[in-house]
């Protein structure tokens, strides 16, 4: 009797250590309350109308920016999410922009309106110019003597950078089963990327000359060229840190409309604009993050963070839909999900809506810097360790089809297993792959488990970064799909007894 006793204890002890370390399924009850909230009570199309059309562009320390936190916030705290606060990140040198009018037009050699867009951060023009366009014809850094003293208050057209190209693929596309195998294999060694040093064109030298030489010119307004399909891109910005004497008003046309004036003005053709810009400048220094949570409920993983992204910054030209309130709203409706359902996560999950990624992802970084790790003293901070998971969302509104794993080993059982619980919708290509471009780098940088997903890419090239970056953009179906996954996925790592272990933290810090 004692000998079975003394069995069945160790057998009881053995249990308690594997059940301690190895990762858990969601149980099947639960994984049913997360998918029938998911798609029989989903709020995915209230939220992306809130989150675009009503939230607006959302440059990064902006008016609107600040505007559409609020907004957030409202809505976190109308939801019931708890702990919900806008928290400073960073400060942000260049300070508050806000673009409040841009008209442009060719009046000769005929009238065409153009569908323009500001440069982030440039000046306005002293109302209505109107004039004879200067191409800047510029090829060396001695080819701006010509116009020295001769572009004062001109409307100037700079030269070309890019041209269309026709494309026979289809701008959306799904991932295959054949590249998916291929995403999946493991590719180490890995080359390290180039850094951005590394890969800037000889042209930039004289770039920054033609920027210095407008400076002192002082021309009313400049003219680029950039973005196809007659939509201009929005991802232009200049250098200018608040309270820098105002710089000349840039816009930026679509390179059919950029490339007419240079090809009639090559003919001899005298061109002629009307250009009407207004910008404000005001003192804002400073980059914002949204959180909020539903606590967890275990007396001893609690602390413990689950965390899901994605940044709510976005650039002026359009509503940043794709860019990234998709990202933004199934974070979101993740979170609803998991509340609604009633079930309670024994660790913490949190919503961050970062600021300032397209900037230098400089939400998640100070997050990164202030609660997990002190890069000057090199000394991981309390919030290294209760961290369970990041998980990220920028690569547009396509369905996820897996998740790439940063060549954390360790991850591969843990998502082995939750997997389990998104079978049935066809989610599960595990890819051992780093990917970049994101604030999944900034957790990445110091080792943390923290992934972003392989996404169908529907039209991500043509709409991203542009005017056209709406409501439209958004594939709806997909996002839900992707809501329910996140859910499941997130509510695994709050529930398990085990965590993913974070990879070596590097003796120097660097995006690959």
């Amino acid at each position: 009797m004692k000998l079975t006793k003394l069995f069945m204890g160790v057998f009881a002890a053995i249990i308690f250590v594997f059940t301690a370390v190895a990762q858990q399924t969601l149980p099947a009850d639960m994984a049913y309350k997360i998918k029938r909230e998911a798609f029989q009570n989903s709020q995915m199309e209230a939220l992306a109308f809130y989150m675009t059309d009503l939230a607006g562009p959302r440059l990064a320390a902006s008016r609107l920016c600040e505007r559409a936190e609020l907004l957030m916030k409202d809505k976190l705290s109308e939801m019931g999410f708890s702990n919900v606060k806008i928290e400073k990140a960073d400060d942000f040198p260049k300070g508050g922009w806000d673009n409040v009018k841009t008209y442009a037009a060719m009046t000769a050699p005929y009238y065409c309106p153009f569908i323009a867009t500001a440069k982030a951060w440039t000046g306005s023009t002293n109302g209505p110019v109107r004039g004879e366009v200067i191409f800047l014809d510029v090829n060396t850094e001695e080819d701006l003597e010509k116009y020295k003293g001769k572009l004062g208050n001109q409307i100037v057209l700079m030269p070309e950078t890019s041209k269309y190209e026709m494309l026979f693929t289809a701008f959306a596309t799904r991932y295959t089963e054949e590249e998916l195998e291929q995403i999946t294999a493991d590719p180490r060694p890995q080359a390290a990327r180039a850094s951005r040093r590394q890969t800037m064109s000889a042209g930039y030298g004289l770039q920054q000359k033609i920027r210095s030489f407008l400076a002192e010119e002082k021309p009313a307004a400049v003219i680029s060229g950039g973005g196809s399909f007659n939509v201009p891109q929005s991802t232009r910005g200049v250098y200018s840190l608040h309270g820098d004497p105002e710089p000349v008003a840039e816009l930026v046309l679509p390179v059919e409309d950029h490339g007419r004036m240079i090809r009639l003005i090559a003919h001899q053709i005298p061109v002629a604009m009307e250009v009407d810009v207004k910008n404000e400048f005001y003192d804002n220094p400073v980059i914002n993050n949204v959180f909020a949570e539903i606590p967890g409920i275990d007396g001893k993983l609690k602390e413990e963070v689950v965390l899901l992204g994605g940044h709510w910054d976005s650039w002026h030209g359009g509503t940043g839909a794709a860019d990234n309130a998709s990202g933004c709203m199934v974070m979101v409706e993740a979170l609803r999900i998991i509340k609604e359902s009633g079930v309670q996560p024994r660790r913490t999950i949190r919503v961050a809506l970062w600021g300032g990624e397209e900037q230098g992802l400089l939400g998640s970084l100070s997050y990164m810097q202030n609660l997990l790790y002190d890069t000057e003293a090199k000394k991981t901070r309390k919030g290294y360790d209760q961290f369970a998971l990041y998980l990220n969302m920028d690569n547009g509104s396509g369905k996820f089809r897996g998740i790439y794993l940063e060549e954390n080993d360790m991850a591969i059982p843990y998502f082995t297993e939750w997997n389990k619980a998104t079978a049935s919708l066809g989610f599960g290509a595990i890819s051992p792959r780093r990917t970049g471009g994101t604030d999944h780098l900034s957790f990445n940088l110091i080792g943390l488990p923290a992934f972003q997903f392989i996404q169908d890419e529907l039209e991500y090239g043509r709409g991203y970064h542009t005017s056209m970056d709406t409501y439209e953009r958004l594939m709806l179906n997909d996002l839900q799909y992707n809501a329910a996954v996140i859910a499941l996925l997130a509510l695994s790592a709050a529930m398990d007894n085990g965590k993913i272990p974070p990879k070596p933290i590097p003796a120097t810090l660097s995006f690959y």
